[in-house]
């Protein structure tokens, strides 16, 4: 155990975190998301959902200040899916970024995703829940 680490950080994921460059981006994906198919490094949060761990890591977290930090897979269109979850992570990005989320296609989210650093796969129901997160640099 470690102080100030929130305890739904796993050592694993906690590791990822410290091994990430500026510029590497990770997944948090929701319990549909096929991590394991587009990532190698992949990582397991099941049972917890996505805004949960996005807060926990936004703790430890620095967020890219010269590129967009925040990205949303985009509802394919026509589903029409409401999607209050992004109004949640909006939320909890606000004190890190002045930025915006961008929202990318489906397929091109997934071609993100296998060039991510990693994908951490949660239990989340929400549809359309899964964000990329491009990591910053550490200031402090």
């Amino acid at each position: 155990m470690l102080k100030g680490i929130p305890s739904i950080i796993s050592p694993e994921l906690l590791k990822i975190l410290m091994e990430m460059g500026h510029g590497d981006e990770i997944v948090i994906g929701d319990g549909n998301f096929p991590g394991q198919s587009v990532n190698d490094r992949c990582v397991r949060c099941d049972g917890h959902g996505v805004p949960e761990l996005l807060e926990a890591i936004l703790k430890l977290f620095p967020l890219d200040t010269y590129q967009k930090p925040v990205y949303l897979m985009a509802k394919t269109p026509g589903d029409t899916v409401e999607t209050p979850i992004w109004d949640t992570y909006a939320e909890l990005i606000k004190p890190y970024t002045d930025e915006d989320m961008e929202q990318i296609e489906r397929f091109e989210f997934y071609e993100r995703a296998k060039k991510a650093y990693a994908v951490v796969m949660t239990g989340e129901s929400a549809l359309y829940a899964n964000v990329i997160l491009k990591k910053g640099v550490v200031t402090e």
